[in-house]
């Protein structure tokens, strides 16, 4: 996840900046990835449609032309989080075990050691739940490292029972490239930095994706923790030879629902009882359910939807999940508020997008000050619900015909349209410096150490 002051998504073809087209400095220009993979696609579907008569041709061109196949993408930041407390003080506190400081910082395969990592306000305050016992679900968005949440208390907990004294967490993920991708996210910090094959917390993966070779490792020397998927832990509850990874006298601590929101039907019943049996299999009634949602209710304000989510997770958790244990995301500005009613404000972003080959700040505070910074946040990144900042609403750049007929004909315009009314410069530019400034705000990064 790079660290500039802005990432964000087109959401239409799931492509995120950066990524693999380069432009000025590097980077990747994600628009131009978009219009190549648009173009490609275009050219595939026209090489077999042919159409005889002139007439439907001319009406077949228009139309896809017009976009119907490939709207515009809908952009989105990723926003700023409010910092919470730091390891060193949660450490210092007594909440989590000394190690830990040690263990979650941010490292490379150059600096093993690494440097002190600063948490967001919602990852303390679940580790100072997960600290209570309590059962707890954290409803945070895309790059909010909702894992953290649940791998801090975790790996706590396991240096406090003592390592290698059997499974003590089972992490369950919809799908196995989640599983494969946390497994390279734990290295990082429980490998990097100790002596190689001796981590301070074990930690595998067991799915249909292992070979048998490494199961069989897995069952004569299970690991702290267990990362697998539902069905895989479905088949460890029925299947002999696995059934030992779950014994009733076993001290197994956390059980973690990563997604929640993708277990709805029938499948989120097969869920909830195969929780369910995990808990009966247990005797140590010690067991702490955590589960994850980028979203699980909408519509309502925070608390309300505190609430819902707390009904929906008690009854797939089979256990009692407070509305006050259910964490939400808090958000800060990483730019100053504009107003657009501020005459002043509008003359400088009329400044900015009448250039819009502009030289742009490439330092991290004067990128943060510009106009057009305050602008973009405000349409694309941060919105106030009830006095809470919470994720703006997806919304394009700009708009095509095809975009209103989809949503029958009330489509939001583009972002540059209104940026256009409200600066006086024509469209074109607008959607230029729009462009510009996401590219090269992905690349601005702030100054070590900066929240």
């Amino acid at each position: 996840m790079p660290s500039g002051v802005w990432t964000w998504r087109l959401h239409r073809l799931r492509l995120q900046s950066p990524g693999s087209y380069l432009h000025g400095g590097g980077r990747v220009d994600a628009f131009a990835i978009r219009d190549r993979l648009v173009r490609d696609y275009a050219d595939y579907v026209r090489s077999f449609i042919t159409v005889k008569d002139p007439r439907m041709q001319e009406y077949v061109d228009g139309v896809l032309a017009g976009g119907t196949l490939w709207p515009e993408p809908l952009i989105q930041l990723n926003p700023a989080f409010e910092p919470g407390e730091s390891l060193q003080d949660l450490v210092a506190d007594g909440a989590l075990h000394a190690e830990c400081e040690r263990i979650f910082r941010i490292k490379t395969a150059a600096e093993s050691i690494g440097v002190p990592m600063q948490l967001h306000r919602h990852q303390s305050e679940a580790i100072r739940i997960a600290g209570s016992g309590r059962n707890y679900v954290l409803t945070t968005g895309t790059g909010s490292g909702k894992s953290l949440a649940y791998i801090i208390p975790i790996v706590d907990q396991v240096l406090r029972l003592g390592p290698g004294k059997g499974i003590r967490a089972i992490v369950v993920y919809p799908m196995n490239a989640l599983a494969n991708s946390q497994v390279k996210e734990l290295g990082k910090f429980l490998e990097l930095g100790y002596p190689e094959g001796h981590p301070p917390v074990t930690f595998a993966r067991y799915t249909g994706q292992d070979s048998e070779e490494r199961r069989q490792e897995i069952l004569a020397h299970p690991p702290d923790i267990l990362l697998t998927n539902y069905v895989m832990l479905e088949l460890i509850l029925t299947r002999p030879r696995d059934k030992k990874l779950i014994a009733a006298d076993d001290d197994l601590r956390f059980l973690v629902l990563d997604e929640l929101h993708t277990y709805r039907g029938r499948q989120g019943a097969d869920v909830a009882m195969l929780v369910r049996r995990v808990r009966d299999r247990l005797s140590n009634g010690k067991l702490q359910c955590v589960g994850t949602s980028a979203t699980l209710a909408a519509g309502g304000g925070f608390e309300e939807q505190r609430q819902k989510v707390a009904v929906v997770a008690t009854r797939l958790l089979g256990d009692i999940v407070e509305p006050g244990c259910v964490i939400g995301e808090t958000l800060r500005r990483a730019t100053p508020v504009r107003s657009v009613d501020d005459l002043s404000f509008v003359s400088e972003l009329r400044a900015c997008v009448s250039k819009p080959e502009r030289e742009l700040p490439a330092d991290y505070e004067a990128f943060v000050q510009d106009p057009l910074s305050s602008w973009i946040e405000t349409t694309f990144g941060i919105a106030e619900q009830e006095g809470r900042l919470v994720r703006a609403r997806p919304r394009s750049v700009t708009s095509s015909a095809a975009d209103a007929d989809q949503a029958g004909g009330s489509a939001r315009p583009g972002a540059a349209r209104d940026l256009a009314e409200l600066t006086g410069v024509d469209e074109a530019g607008c959607t230029r410096a729009i462009e510009r400034m996401l590219l090269a705000g992905a690349a601005c990064e702030p100054k070590p150490g900066s929240n």
